[in-house]
């Protein structure tokens, strides 16, 4: 039986259940691997445990923060839940594994659910860029179509050293020719059908839709 530290291995990848000890009776070498001299389940097999203890929510959330600290890799986590078999949580990890993404924040999660459930394309999500000798790293991308909508958090980014590298941030990427929609918190969550509009009129694409052709008729 091996301890695994939850909440320190995955660094508040996820919220522990019950305390911060998780046990698994069942484990071979592969699911095994030091932390700081510590046996424990290794990120995979710890959330396809965790999926037979949690609701949708937390392991979506758990997912996606252990995919943007580069903990696991979706090919992983499948072919980790594929060879231990169906077993209780496959459903609920299946579920979450439809809609995984690498999101930083709760707000991330917001405006990555509201762009999936709207129905556009699949953005890139968090991937880093060059841009004037500067890596920047875009909430959510459509390269072909170069835009960009940025999850705008007061907790991150109501500082004045915030905004500076915000506004810095941003301005490089529209040098680079990329357009920026920021989205707050209320608007995506009070203000959920017009932020879908204002996404959808800066030329985000849906499935079947031409590239260029939201631009070229408007946004329509």
């Amino acid at each position: 039986m091996v301890a695994t530290r939850k909440s320190r291995f995955l660094e508040g990848a996820y919220v522990d259940v019950r305390g911060s000890v998780h046990y698994s009776s069942v484990l071979g070498a592969r699911d095994v691997m030091r932390h700081e001299g510590i046996p424990v389940t290794t990120p995979a097999r710890t959330l396809v445990d965790l999926a037979g203890v949690v609701n949708d929510n937390l392991l979506r959330t758990a997912v996606r923060r252990a995919l943007a600290k580069r903990r696991v890799g979706i090919r992983q986590l499948v072919a980790t839940r594929r060879r231990l078999g169906r077993r209780r949580g496959s459903a609920t990890l299946n579920r979450v594994l439809r809609a995984a993404a690498p999101t930083r924040s709760e707000l991330e999660d917001v405006v990555f659910d509201l762009i999936v459930d709207a129905g556009f394309v699949r953005p890139d999500v968090n991937q880093p860029l060059l841009l004037a000798g500067r890596r920047i790293v875009a909430d959510f991308r459509w390269a072909e179509q170069q835009i960009v909508v940025e999850a705008d958090s007061r907790a991150w980014h109501d500082n004045p050293l915030a905004r500076a590298d915000d506004a810095e941030r941003q301005t490089l990427l529209e040098a680079h020719g990329d357009g920026v929609v920021r989205v707050t918190w209320e608007q995506a969550v009070m203000r959920a059908r017009e932020t879908v509009a204002r996404i959808e009129a800066a030329g985000v694409p849906r499935p079947g839709i031409p590239l260029g052709a939201l631009r070229e008729g408007g946004g329509r």
